[in-house]
């Protein structure tokens, strides 16, 4: 409480995230108070204070949390799609937040074991945004120098089990308004800015990445059983996927099943035509100018550089395959990542109203 109120003070906001593949430590603050609210950081790095009361507390929240997600169908599908796709041993296949048992089983001791095991300067980047120069700012970071530098392995991750056949999958949630789709598998397309990662994401925007992709369009505005629709490849350092999500009207899951994967199929079999790829090319290149105005997407943008190893000009090399890729490319793309004779079908809502017809 006395940190938030300095911090509140201060006008200053400090922020501890996990993510996939990094803990960020995110600070903002007016120029003239950067130096108290550096300060705050340093106390909250170096000298964090775990305490049973605090931990209880935030268990007791997450466990609520967890149970109370269990009658969303979102929430469900999200959890059960990961372990379809990536099976019961593989951590990927698991919620970030854990499950009931994970959960439950974690102590304050483990809590002080994971800070001292894995709060390194190992691999650890700065990255700073604003009206101050470098030989200002560097003095005041001096306080790093005090973190452990000690080299942090994390175990291999098994890999996934491959689709040998497309399977539905259903998940009961009685009396769901809507059902909850997932549809997709594992790619294992590793993010990268230049590769097949970023061509297979240019093949998809006219299948589902846009509000004009087929798959919106159809089930959207033409059938109006959903307020969006839309298809993705999510990437990281470790592994990747392609899946559709929406939630659809009730009574129209089993049409509107039909209808994903024939969009799928004829996407698939012909992709995209060549109006539909002036299209996207249009439109990815005009949202890209509005990526990079803000200093939180400024360094948001340093940080994917440093966290993927990227070229410092990786943007233009984009706008260079952006302009330069060919509708029969992204074609042989769409055949090569969209085959829906192995893909995972979720389904999560009242069964009592979809099953019978699908």
């Amino acid at each position: 409480e006395e940190m938030s109120l300095e911090l509140a003070k201060l006008g200053s906001s400090i922020r501890i995230d996990n993510t996939t593949d990094a803990i960020v430590f995110s600070l903002q603050s007016l120029s003239k108070n950067l130096n108290k609210t550096i300060g705050l950081l340093q106390e909250k790095m170096l000298r964090p204070k775990f305490t049973e009361e605090a931990f209880d507390r935030l268990k007791k929240q997450l466990l609520a949390n967890i149970r109370n997600s269990k009658s969303q169908a979102a929430s469900v599908a999200d959890v059960v799609f990961s372990r379809l796709n990536y099976g019961a041993e593989n951590i990927s296949g698991f919620p970030d937040y854990g499950s009931e048992q994970t959960v439950s089983n974690i102590t304050l001791a483990d809590i002080q074991h994971y800070y001292d095991d894995i709060i390194s300067s190992d691999e650890a980047n700065v990255i700073v945004v604003g009206d101050i120069k470098e030989q200002d700012i560097l003095p005041q970071l001096n306080f790093l120098n005090q973190l452990p530098k000690k080299k942090i392995s994390l175990p291999a991750l098994p890999p996934a089990p491959a689709v040998e056949n497309t399977k539905i999958y259903v998940v009961n949630i009685p009396h769901a308004a809507q059902t909850e789709f997932r549809v997709g598998y594992v790619t294992n397309l590793k993010y990268d800015a230049t590769g097949d990662y970023y061509k297979a994401s240019l093949a998809n925007y006219n299948l589902g990445g846009g509000f004009n992709g087929r798959l919106n369009i159809r089930l959207r505005e033409d059938k109006g059983w959903t307020y969006g629709a839309r298809s993705l490849f999510s990437g990281d350092k470790y592994t990747g996927t392609f899946y559709f999500s929406s939630g659809i009207r009730a009574d129209a899951t089993d049409s509107a099943l039909a209808e994903v994967l024939s969009l799928l199929k004829n996407y698939n079999s012909t992709g995209p035509d060549n109006n539909e790829v002036a299209f996207m090319k249009n439109s990815i290149g005009q949202s890209d100018a509005r990526n990079y105005e803000t200093g939180n997407q400024k360094a948001s943008f340093i940080a994917k550089i440093l966290r993927y190893n990227l070229p410092a000009n990786f943007v233009d090399q984009q706008t260079q395959i952006l302009n330069s890729i060919s509708t029969s490319e992204i074609d042989e793309l769409a055949k090569k990542y969209f085959d829906i004779n192995k893909m995972n079908i979720l389904l999560v809502g009242d069964t009592d109203q979809f099953v019978p017809g699908l």
